[in-house]
């Protein structure tokens, strides 16, 4: 079968975050999706099915990092959208059945993908103790994201704050840090950082499902649906998010950069490892 990997929220290879996408017939052991995506060993892959018998969605998605299996991913939904349009095996309005309810995408007529999201309205929360310390910052704001997304959203002073970001968070915490763009110029609204050791990923390039938290922060902040956001990481990307009531509309392009055959199929016997 084929694998790919695509680099999604930008417009050129090496940038944005890459996605591995692996594109099923239908579900193999569990173990095999396990040690593909720890083989990969890229923030997340993706992996799809095509469904048959349903109304309301047209494949089965699910987004694996090396260590775990995530409820939502912007990211490497984008990359398997890119495959399933870039391939021909799929166009228009397509909807994946996911942990996180049913999600959609549709590509515009200048390439861009749109992602339909639930959204994630964060709700203010104490700070966990010694937060300051491990961030390396002075939170001006923490927010509680709920449990589809489950992440601590932590509002900085400015973007040079987030930048110069160096943290040590706990093991088990997901975290983003967000600040208003420097300044209008810019173009983009606000900035992001994302660190999810509880999913093993340090740093996570460029981070869709935050922006369904971030969106809705920063359209009640300015008062605007509409609104750009920047992560800056060493990679770097960007997220077009509009909040329509309980949706967040996340929209970005991506990248083929890797295309090739998977040898070790899912037929293959997956048995246990020595040490």
């Amino acid at each position: 079968m084929r694998i790919r990997i695509v680099d999604a929220f930008t417009d050129r290879p090496f940038a944005g975050n890459p996605a591995g996408v692996v594109l099923l017939e239908s579900w193999p052991a569990e173990e095999w999706l396990r040690r593909v995506a720890a083989e990969v060993n890229l923030s997340e892959t993706a992996f799809a099915v095509p469904l048959t018998g349903r109304d309301d969605a047209d494949f089965a998605l699910r987004w694996l990092t090396p260590a775990t299996e995530v409820e939502l991913c912007g990211h490497a939904t984008l990359a398997t959208a890119h495959v399933l349009y870039t391939t021909g095996t799929a166009a228009g309005r397509v909807r994946f059945a996911t942990r996180s309810g049913v999600v959609a995408t549709e590509q515009g007529a200048g390439g861009a993908i749109t992602l339909d999201f639930p959204a994630a309205p964060p709700t203010p929360v104490p700070a966990p103790p010694g937060l300051a310390g491990r961030l390396g910052a002075e939170p001006l704001g923490v927010y509680d994201t709920g449990p589809g997304l489950g992440d601590l959203l932590v509002e900085l002073a400015d973007e040079a704050t987030v930048a110069g970001l160096d943290p040590r968070p706990d093991p088990h915490e997901k975290i983003i840090v967000t600040a208003p763009a420097a300044g209008p110029g810019a173009g983009y609204d606000f900035v992001s950082r994302c660190f999810f050791p509880g999913v093993g990923i340090a740093k996570d390039p460029v981070t869709g499902s935050a922006h369904t938290a971030l969106g809705p922060l920063w359209a009640e902040r300015t008062g605007r649906a509409r609104l750009t956001g920047r992560q800056i990481s060493a990679r770097g990307g960007t997220v077009a998010v509009e909040v329509r009531g309980d949706r967040t509309l996340l929209s970005g392009t991506a990248v083929t950069v890797i295309e090739g055959e998977l040898l070790a199929g899912p037929d293959q016997a997956v048995g246990s490892q020595s040490t």
